[in-house]
């Protein structure tokens, strides 16, 4: 169980995102955390190497339209502030660790489909 953890520590922290933006959105019937849960959760199971790639892509997107929406909130402030170094440390380490993990998940997806070619081309 813990090496099939490791093995997959990128979409099993996608899966603890999701559920800390769900937690936070203080919503017990969040349509999006469930759909993000229901996909990400059929990605662990069949490890398809196009869905991998496609949600990895779509979390790289919306992570860094929230970089956008950060610098946004972060132009709201007048001068600086605790809340306005709060915001900017917290939310730039969660979306970094964000895009980065996102970014290893395309990596190891594209790694599979060129390893997963050459077998092909091999045979």
């Amino acid at each position: 169980m813990k090496t099939s953890i490791i093995k997959n520590i990128t979409e099993s922290y996608l899966i603890v995102s999701v559920l800390f933006y769900w937690f936070f959105t203080a919503t017990v019937v969040n349509p999006i955390a469930i759909g993000l849960l229901i996909i990400l959760g059929l990605q662990l199971v069949f490890q398809k190497i196009g869905s991998g790639i496609a949600i990895a892509s779509l979390f790289l997107v919306l992570n860094l339209f929230m970089v956008l929406a950060l610098l946004s909130e972060l132009g709201e402030f007048t001068e600086f502030t605790t809340n306005f170094y709060q915001l900017l440390i917290v939310g730039s380490l969660y979306l970094g660790l964000n895009i980065w993990v996102s970014s290893r998940m395309i990596l190891k997806y594209t790694r599979q489909h060129n390893s997963s070619s050459l077998e092909n081309k091999t045979v």
